[in-house]
């Protein structure tokens, strides 16, 4: 009934606009986040191009520590971090496949934030080197890594809690020429592009539902809430590589699954993502390959259908003798002649 009290000109336009194949490709691919895993009933999902090329290139790669992958968009080799005695991260290698989701999953202590500072710039190494899209970045500073293209997020949100959601995603813009000093003084040189990285922040925060929210505080929103404006923040850069630590520490069950789609419409649209995470049903989910660390080291990689059943990620969790009843001490006495 609306459609028919819109002048008929103004209706034939909106059809024919719905209808160009134009109009099609142009659909955001963020809508996928709106639809949960699957979409509505009688829709179908705008794209899965990625996804399906990063299953057929990760199909045939072997599962083993340190693999090469056909097209890697992050490659580390030889990185190693020591904080006193203690060696935190001792990677030999490691790849990045570009617009995959890549899960690296470990025991508490295995060294997966100490690896993600290093990489972004936040921590130095004792020795290593890494290359992002081909551009060598163990010298980078952090700022300079985000506006390279790699951004990360933190296990402990950070956001500014007293400024709104919205200045807080005005934030994360890359170009705000207004900053400067002289140029603030005239207002015809920055206005234009303020007015475009606000709108860019609204849209974004219409994509992660926190539109209703962008004029109060930030530090009135939920833990949830800040996990979803600090992934959110993240992309006013448009990187190449989100790098999110542990995304769905302490979020509300509710926010999970808009999380996961979230993350799932990120690599939908081109981003390639890599996240720190031990709910080992959500990394099964998701992602598309994993890589395990323990006590520093990578000790598997694989497709995770595979790679959970690895015996190295079984004793990384759990322990070598994790099914032994120990309260038996015939089965205590047999460990022991064969410790």
């Amino acid at each position: 009934m609306a459609e028919n009290n819109k002048p008929p000109v103004e209706a034939a336009q909106r059809k024919d606009a719905a209808a160009s194949p134009a109009a099609q490709v142009k659909e955001p691919f963020y809508d996928l986040a709106k639809w949960g895993t699957k979409p509505p009933e009688g829709e179908e999902l705008i794209s899965t191009a990625y996804g399906d090329k990063v299953t057929r290139d990760l199909a045939f790669v072997e599962n083993k520590p340190g693999v090469h992958k056909p097209d890697p968009i992050l490659v580390a080799d030889d990185v190693v971090r020591r904080f006193g005695g203690m060696t935190a991260v001792d990677v030999g290698h490691f790849e990045i496949e570009r617009h995959g989701i890549t899960a690296l999953i470990g025991p508490n202590g295995a060294g997966k934030t100490t690896f993600f500072n290093l990489m972004t710039g936040f921590d130095t190494p004792d020795t290593g080197s890494w290359r992002f899209d081909g551009r060598d970045m163990q010298h980078v500073n952090p700022e300079h890594v985000a506006r390279g293209g790699m951004v990360r997020t933190f296990q402990l949100t950070k956001v500014m809690s007293r400024l709104s959601v919205l200045d807080n995603m005005l934030l994360g813009a890359p170009d705000q020429p207004g900053e400067g000093m002289f140029r603030s003084l005239f207002p015809g040189m920055w206005r234009k592009k303020e007015r475009e990285n606000r709108e860019k922040a609204e849209a974004l925060l219409e994509r992660f539902l926190l539109i209703k929210k962008k004029d109060d505080f930030a530090g009135s929103l939920s833990g949830g809430q800040r996990k979803l404006l600090e992934m959110a923040r993240a992309l006013m850069c448009d990187p190449k590589l989100v790098m999110l630590d542990e995304p769905m520490a302490g979020v509300n069950p509710a926010l999970k699954q808009s999380l996961l789609d979230h993350i799932i419409s990120l690599r939908e649209d081109g981003t390639t993502v890599l996240f720190v995470e031990h709910d080992i049903n959500m990394v099964r989910h998701i992602a598309d390959w994993v890589t395990v660390m323990a006590e520093g080291r990578i000790v598997a990689e694989g497709q995770p259908k595979t790679v959970m059943d690895d015996p190295a990620v079984v004793d990384a969790y759990l322990g070598a003798h994790a099914d032994v009843d120990l309260g038996d001490d015939a089965v205590l006495e047999g460990l022991e002649e064969h410790a």
